[in-house]
């Protein structure tokens, strides 16, 4: 494990994966709305790596001064 490591925040999903939705049981109009949460997930997701990794870029630069 490297010191990186222990900065990153750990969640139970990351251990465990995420649990599947049982799309077969869901209506067409369900599997639309299940689709749009998913891609404000992702893009919520995405934002999230982007902040993180300008932190990061932020105290490398300030610690390799």
């Amino acid at each position: 494990m490297s010191f990186d490591d222990d900065l990153e925040p750990q969640h139970p999903a990351a251990k465990k994966g995420f649990e599947q939705v049982n799309v077969e049981a869901l209506s067409i109009e369900e599997l639309k709305a299940y689709i749009e949460h998913a891609k404000q997930e992702i893009l919520r997701t995405e934002a999230e790596i982007k902040n993180r990794e300008a932190l990061r870029g932020d105290a490398d630069s300030l610690f390799k001064k």
